[in-house]
């Protein structure tokens, strides 16, 4: 039998399997970009997250929030990351902490001016008696309001970290802004009430777009297989 006539050798045996198994591999991730199969994996683990963060605000009495970390889509690099954060007690944003010291202020200016009709010689920052003043009651308040405002991660078993795969980009809307945020940090609320915003939230591989309908009133999410419009009303 000549060399011409023999079988292919171990080695070349190996090198063609090599060349199966890279083009296989580059044929699957092709396929999986067309499919868009990882931002729809990614969709629907982010729909159970909000639906446990919406049940976990609502059972706890906490104010609790998504946050996104969404990769600029314009650089060729950055990964969109999110996770959960919950509140010590019932305050939700920021305007919502103004409100409540706006209201201790009058309630603290209201006890001023009664206690000064009865005694104007009266010390707001200590009372004469020992007992706190004004003053310190009114620090202990902004105090008792920020904490309750201070947001500290959460996490259990079915809300963890996630890492987006690479390729899979996130935008956020909340019926607070008139487009999408695609860039920088975004919020999504759930609260103690069992309500939550009125979001859309969009996941996207390539050309392919899933959007996550979030009800305010039950939480509940639809994911749709599009993307839809920003509601305008």
């Amino acid at each position: 039998m000549t060399r011409r006539e023999r079988g292919m050798t171990l080695i070349e045996m190996s090198i063609a399997l090599g060349i199966a198994a890279v083009l296989f591999a580059a044929v699957t991730v092709s396929v999986g970009s067309i499919t868009g199969a990882k931002a729809k994996a990614s969709a629907s683990e982010l729909a159970g997250a909000i639906r446990s963060l919406y049940d976990t605000a609502a059972l706890s009495g906490k104010t609790c929030r998504l946050v996104f970390e969404l990769a600029d889509p314009k650089a060729d690099e950055g990964v969109t990351r999110y996770h959960a954060e919950c509140a010590a007690g019932n305050v939700t944003t920021s305007r919502d902490r103004d409100t409540l010291l706006r209201e201790d202020d009058r309630a603290l200016d209201d006890a001023r001016k009664g206690k000064t009709k009865s005694d104007p010689r009266r010390n707001f920052t200590r009372g004469s008696d020992g007992e706190p003043g004004l003053d310190e009651l009114m620090a202990q308040e902004e105090s008792r309001v920020d904490n309750a405002a201070r947001f500290s991660a959460f996490t259990s078993e079915e809300i963890k970290p996630q890492r987006l795969p690479s390729g899979v980009g996130i935008s956020v809307w909340t019926r607070q802004q008139r487009e999408p945020a695609d860039k920088g940090v975004a919020y999504l609320y759930f609260f103690p009430q069992g309500f939550t915003e009125k979001a859309q939230v969009y996941v996207r591989q390539g050309e392919n777009v899933w959007t996550l309908v979030l009800s305010p009133l039950t939480g509940k999410v639809n994911i749709v297989g599009e993307a839809l419009e920003v509601p305008r009303s």
